[in-house]
């Protein structure tokens, strides 16, 4: 506590200081100094801040006072948001040892994914509209892989998803409390072209001695969530023990050295790891229960998706095709990814707020049309809760239809939504499309009663 109790007269008399609170329009911080945005200079008394005990000094740029406090800025910082109720713009690592410690709940997975993903829903849609649109150009014919214009549509809408762990690296870290740079690094090296390719060659890899799993984590959420939960701590720690003088090195340097190891050895693989024991797990129930299984898989589906396990999936269907059809992931998949687009779908029409009914529709066309459900997904259906649930509830009796009639995949499909789902599944008898369009109306439509029943806009959006 010693480090903030140095900053103790600055936290009680710099909003007083610079005119009170509604003087202050933007308040955040750099490497070493605090900065102020104000409304009026005429009225700020810098001269005063100047003399508090552990300001250096202070300089304007514009209309904002920066104060020169060093490398322990961002306990002052932590120290003044916490007296004066000033809202933080970019979270940094801060003293947490007395606050209150909240009771661990479904609702904190919820909260904690949620603040992740939420504010990357522009990324999501613009990356998701621009696969649908590339989409339905190939299907009328106006556009070709081999054309410039394709190749250059097709990865500016794989970059939105491909990089998803440096995004959610910067997110994460922002709500967790952790600096946004060190979380983008962590997601970003889950991706680096070495380690990708590495992993592709089957090289062994190690870090300090202990064995590097060997999987890949584009397109992934929960392993980059999962890692910066866990860097926070980590980072506050040698916040905390870091001489002031050299803390801008101690502290990221030392937060790496026990993260890297701890996020490529521990944390990234858990969901390759669970990946393996899912794909057995849904494999000997569908032999025990035959369409059962189906309906069981549809209804994980979002969970298997969130933690990148889906990816481990990929050699099973790739057996099961190479020897048939596929009568579990795909048509599970599909879906449960249009269905999460119906749950959005009922969200938009229930809600009075426009932002969340614009959002809403967006987001049902990205997962209907094309199949892409992490806008919806992260940015309706898990945000409120309820219509996950109604999702879940009808991707289960809709997989159970389908399921029920046999509908098989004949090959594999890069958009598992309406119009890149559906032709899949014209391989062999009529009936085998016949009944895989039954199970998506099936749950289409219970997805969006279960939804409108369960959602509470009042309720979820307060």
């Amino acid at each position: 506590m010693a480090k903030k109790e140095r900053y103790a007269a600055l936290a009680d008399h710099v909003v007083e200081y610079l005119g009170g609170k509604d003087n202050i329009s933007f308040f955040t911080h750099c490497v070493t100094r605090l900065r102020f945005n104000v409304k009026d200079k005429s009225i700020v008394q810098d001269k005063e801040i100047e003399k508090i005990e552990g300001v250096m000094g202070c300089q304007w740029v514009g209309d904002q006072l920066q104060i020169i406090i060093g490398q322990a800025v961002g306990d002052a910082y932590d120290l003044i948001a916490e007296k004066t109720g000033l809202a933080k713009q970019d979270a940094v690592a801060e003293d947490m040892g007395d606050a209150p410690k909240k009771k661990f709940s479904i609702n904190t997975i919820f909260d904690a994914i949620s603040g992740s993903i939420t504010p990357l829903i522009d990324v999501l849609i613009g990356a998701g509209f621009v696969k649908i649109v590339l989409l339905l150009l190939e299907q009328f014919g106006l556009l070709t892989p081999e054309m410039p214009t394709y190749v250059v549509l097709n990865f500016v809408g794989d970059a939105g998803f491909y990089f998803l762990p440096v995004f959610i690296g910067a997110m994460a870290a922002k709500k967790f409390g952790a600096s946004q740079g060190l979380g983008m690094l962590l997601g970003a090296m889950l991706i680096h072209p070495n380690f990708v390719a590495a992993v592709s060659g089957g090289q062994a890899l190690d870090i300090f001695g202990l064995p590097i799993y060997a999987a890949t984590y584009s397109s992934s959420v929960i392993p980059a969530i999962l890692a910066v939960a866990v860097m926070a701590p980590v980072q506050r720690f040698f916040a905390r023990i870091s001489p002031d003088s050299v803390r801008s090195i101690t502290e990221p340097f030392f937060t790496l050295v026990v993260m890297v190891p701890l996020t490529l050895c521990v944390l990234a693989p858990l969901g390759s790891f669970l990946g393996t024991y899912l794909s057995q797990a849904i494999l000997w129930l569908y032999n025990t229960t035959g369409f059962f299984g189906v309906a069981v898989f549809a209804c994980i589906c979002p969970w298997v998706v969130m933690t990148g396990m889906h990816s481990s999936l990929m050699p099973y269907m790739l057996d099961a095709l190479a020897t048939g059809a596929e009568f579990i992931v795909l048509p599970g998949m599909i879906i449960s990814n249009i269905d999460q687009g119906a749950a959005c779908a009922a969200v938009a029409l229930k809600t009075k707020n426009k932002q969340i009914r614009s959002t809403a529709a967006s987001c049902a066309i990205t997962a209907m049309v094309g199949g892409v459900t992490e806008p919806g997904m992260f940015g309706i259906n898990l945000r409120f809760k309820t219509p996950m649930y109604g999702a879940m509830i009808g991707s289960f009796f809709g997989a159970l239809v389908a399921g029920f009639g046999g509908a098989a995949a004949h090959a594999i499909t890069g958009s598992a939504g309406l119009i890149g789902g559906l032709p899949v599944f014209l391989g062999g008898d009529i009936a085998n499309l016949v009944w895989m369009v039954a199970g998506v109306v099936v749950g289409v439509i219970v997805t969006f009663i279960a939804t409108y029943i369960l959602y509470k806009p009042e309720a979820a959006e307060e």
